[in-house]
């Protein structure tokens, strides 16, 4: 097995998804550009989307990732929203799309267009909201669109299994189709609800974090492949315990929660990086295979559909948002008031992704009756076309969009309020706790040692109230932001002092790392306190 052509990939798309963090252009778009431009240059291998790759094993983590920074809170607080586009608004799409693509193209049948229908149906779950978080768009748009990601690729993996038994002749009917929905959709929240307790108390019981990360790694493939084992949606399986896991994530030990996060936050970059440069990488494949249709009608079937897409959206967001609102009075009262800004953003976040090519590969080459599957090779390419587009032309237009409507951003300085008042909180209560400890005489501390203590508690609850005041007028750097700069700049000092007794063999390299890694832990600390405070 050769095994380069997967380094490569892995290995340009991190570099290419690097270049685009220093960059204007969002990593996902970058990546499906180089893509496109990659396919046609001579010497690069076929990178055909397998789906018995793609969906087992590239969807779970990144679907789990994802519900590990979700906020299962704030998704609850937006069922609603979220239910009617990841379930509504995928099967109108799918019914919708693929009408206006029977009526455009000659001859195709009406089964085979809801199989496209459903295949392109589910908006990408990386892009809009990674470009949403970039713009730091408000918080309640930011969950409506992740939580839409999470769940609509379980409706549309559904959908199209219906639409595709009826084009290869399996006879399905409209009340067969309902009923398979609704038994991958119990099913795959069943599996979840089986498997997250266990778990999360396995996770809580193992006490080496090597052993709970691994543990953390495999999650999403057990959740996944015992979901699809009895023929219910894997993806709602692997959202249910994420959603789990990270709501929880808190019993968990400490060491074990960084190292998670490091790792997912490997992963999940890998992965992503991956599956967009894959999207580009398809444009030779799917050209190939295009055959009897010619480049203008290809074309003009390409846009009709991506127009139709497009429109599908908007026409099912506007009245989803408002009639709720003027038919229930428990709607307006529970939900916040919105405008005409906040769908126009919903609608146009509607970027389709590589799930949709992996859905569009799976479909067989014949049907039930050894004849070839009709339009195959059309079907994917309008795919392949509409992810493109809806990724190149929505996804470089919506930061001007969001700009262009003046949405308000994220209250950065009532967030930073919000978080001086639960650390100041947090803080008195840990106060009257070492109170409550050092008052019994087991755990009776030298003086300097009690006040390194309270000074450490000081520093913490005076921290994010410094992000609030003044800051220097020479560095533009509040205390806190200065005081994390000089701690760095001494642990540095005192790293280079150890590896210069190292090399000098006064101390060995065993007694280096010992002393590097509590150097190590120390600068992670305030480190990531810069971080959550950016």
């Amino acid at each position: 097995m050769d095994v380069m052509p997967l380094l490569m990939l892995v290995a340009v798309s991190a570099a290419v998804a690097g270049v685009a963090r220093r960059g204007p252009v969002p990593a996902p778009l970058l990546l499906v550009a180089v893509g496109l431009a990659a396919s046609y240059v001579p010497g690069t291998p076929d990178y055909t989307l397998d789906p018995e790759i793609v969906l087992p094993l590239l969807l779970p983590p990144l679907l789990h990732t994802a519900a590990l920074d979700s906020s299962y809170l704030d998704l609850r607080a937006n069922l609603r929203p979220v239910a009617l586009l990841s379930v509504g608004y995928v099967l109108f799409a799918a019914v919708a799309v693929g009408y206006v693509a029977y009526l455009v193209v000659p001859d195709l049948p009406l089964t085979v267009a809801l199989v496209l229908g459903a295949v392109i149906a589910p908006p990408d779950a990386v892009a809009a909201t990674a470009i949403a978080r970039r713009l730091r768009l408000p918080s309640r748009i930011t969950t409506i669109l992740q939580g839409e990601s999470l769940v609509n690729d379980a409706t549309a993996i559904t959908a199209y299994k219906v639409a595709l038994a009826a084009a290869v002749g399996e006879g399905a009917t409209w009340g067969e189709g309902v009923k398979e929905f609704a038994l991958a959709a119990v099913g795959g929240i069943g599996v979840g609800l089986v498997l997250m307790g266990p778990l999360h108390w396995l996770r809580k019981r193992l006490r080496e974090p090597l052993l709970q990360n691994t543990l953390s790694l495999l999650i999403p493939f057990v959740a996944y492949a015992a979901a699809e084992r009895f023929e219910a949606s894997g993806v709602l399986a692997v959202v249910t315990v994420g959603l789990y896991l990270g709501h929880h994530s808190w019993q968990v030990d400490f060491a074990t929660r960084l190292q998670e996060a490091a790792v997912w936050k490997m992963v999940a970059f890998v992965l992503e990086s991956s599956v967009f440069a894959l999207i580009g990488l398809q444009l030779r494949v799917v050209l190939r295979g295009l055959g009897e249709y010619g480049v203008a009608e290809a074309v003009w079937y390409a846009a009709a559909v991506f127009l139709a897409v497009v429109a599908a959206r908007f026409v099912w967001v506007f009245p989803a948002t408002f009639l709720p609102r003027a038919l229930s009075a428990r709607v307006r009262e529970r939900e916040p008031d919105t405008n005409w800004t906040a769908p126009v953003i919903v609608g146009w976040a509607g970027m389709r992704g590589v799930v949709s090519l992996a859905i569009a590969f799976s479909i067989p080459l014949t049907t039930h009756e050894d004849t070839d599957f009709p339009a195959r090779n059309l079907v994917l390419f309008l795919t392949f076309t509409t992810v493109i587009a809806t990724l190149v032309v929505q996804g470089l237009t919506l930061p001007t969009l969001i700009r262009g409507l003046k949405i308000p951003g994220r209250d950065v300085q009532a967030e930073t309020l919000a978080e001086a008042q639960a650390q100041n909180e947090a803080s008195t209560a840990a106060e009257r706790r070492l109170a409550e400890l050092l008052a019994d005489d087991r755990n009776a501390l030298p003086q300097p040692l009690a006040d390194r203590l309270r000074t450490v508690m000081d520093r913490r609850r005076n921290a994010v109230w410094e992000r609030l005041g003044t800051v220097n007028e020479t560095t533009g750097e509040s205390a806190d932001e200065t005081y994390r700069r000089l701690a760095r700049e001494m642990i540095g000092a005192e790293r280079r002092v150890f590896v210069e007794l190292r090399d000098a063999r006064r101390i060995d390299d065993e007694m280096l790392r010992t002393l590097l890694r509590r150097l190590d832990l120390e600068e992670a600390a305030a480190y990531r306190e810069e971080e959550t405070a950016e």
